[in-house]
This record gives C-alpha cells, sequence and structure tokens, in this order.
C-alpha cells in the first residue's frame, strides 16, 4: 500500500511539474520582445549654413598609438566600441572606455589607446555642407 502511495505522489509531482513548466513556455512565447531606447548623450548645436554634412567614421587605434593634434571638420559625438582612450581637447583631459560616449566640440585635441588592447572609436561627425 505504501508503494502504491509513493508512486501516486510521485506521479502526482511529475505532472505538477510539467503542467508548470508548459504555462510556463506558453507564457514566455506569448511575451512579446520590446524595443529599449537609451539617451546617451545629447547637445544643442548650432551650424552655420542651412545644410549639414554628417559623417560616422570607424577609427581603429593600435595598442600605445597617439594622434598628433589635430581638429575635425565638425564636432559631434563620438563612440568607444572597445578599449581605453585619453582624449585631450584643448585644455580638457579625459579618459573614456568601452561603451562611453562624449561630446567632441572640434577644438585641438590629441587621443591617445591608453588600454593594453587596441581600440576603436565612432565619430558621428556634423559639418557645415559644402
Amino acid at each position: 500500500m505504501k508503494t502504491r502511495s509513493i508512486f501516486k505522489l510521485a506521479g502526482l509531482t511529475i505532472t505538477i511539474g510539467l503542467l508548470s513548466f508548459s504555462l510556463c513556455n506558453q507564457a514566455l512565447a506569448g511575451e512579446k520582445p520590446s524595443m529599449k531606447r537609451t539617451l546617451l548623450l545629447e547637445n544643442k548645436v548650432t551650424v552655420s549654413g542651412n545644410s549639414v554634412n554628417g559623417k560616422v567614421i570607424r577609427v581603429s587605434f593600435p595598442t600605445g598609438f597617439k594622434t598628433p593634434r589635430h581638429t575635425h571638420e565638425g564636432p559631434g559625438p563620438r563612440y568607444v566600441v572597445k578599449g581605453t582612450l585619453q582624449v585631450v581637447e584643448g585644455e580638457k583631459t579625459d579618459i573614456y572606455s568601452e561603451g562611453d560616449v562624449f561630446w567632441e566640440s572640434g577644438q585641438s585635441m590629441t587621443v591617445e589607446n591608453v588600454g593594453g588592447e587596441p581600440a576603436e572609436l565612432i565619430i558621428f561627425e556634423l559639418a557645415p555642407g559644402h
């Protein structure tokens, strides 16, 4: 008699487990993925003229590489894809790592890969149209 009760209890436990699993899968299958939107950076821009030339540029920096002092055609957001970069713009020095976003004003600057691996940067540049 005890053996039969144990089998009934085991069967009931398995049935409850399968039912729970089935309901859980149905709930997951019914969920729709949703888009996630995160504002990473915002900056008001005034550009002279009626036309703006927008560019998206990927820059790769070998380990230890440092650019000479330079400027870009226009300001814009910059996104660090990987690595660690030290940016000296004007008199300001900052260090940015993977996932960081920063605003470059267009002042004279240098960028140095200060991490122990290659680095990548995406430049979104907003310049007066030609």
